[in-house]
């Protein structure tokens, strides 16, 4: 994924909240704050290139003093982002840096 692109989208606030997407942040009790300042500061952990319909990636950042993972696609060509989810990462998946997946 083009970091440089997905920030320029971001301030220009090119952003898709799909239905799926705000309905887990509600239950989550995440706010959309909470997702952009992520998606802007944080750490891209893990790239999907291939991803349909757009490479997308999961990133990682803390907010209030807890780690969110944040997963959004960039359609490079306009340059649009879709958030696609967000979620507080747990150890029963993720090493204590939340970044290294747990193996199985």
């Amino acid at each position: 994924m083009n970091i440089a692109k997905l920030k320029k989208a971001l301030y220009g606030e090119n952003i898709q909240w799909e239905r799926h997407v705000l309905e887990r942040l509600i239950s989550r009790s995440i706010s959309r704050r909470a997702v952009l300042q992520i998606l802007r500061s944080g750490e891209c952990i893990e790239d999907y290139p291939n991803d349909y319909l757009f490479p997308s990636g999961l990133f990682l950042g803390w907010h209030q003093d807890k780690p969110l993972h944040v997963v959004a696609a960039l359609d490079e060509t306009v340059p649009e982002v879709y958030v696609i989810t967000a979620y507080e990462p747990d150890l029963e998946h993720f090493e204590a840096d939340f970044k290294t997946r747990r193996k199985k």
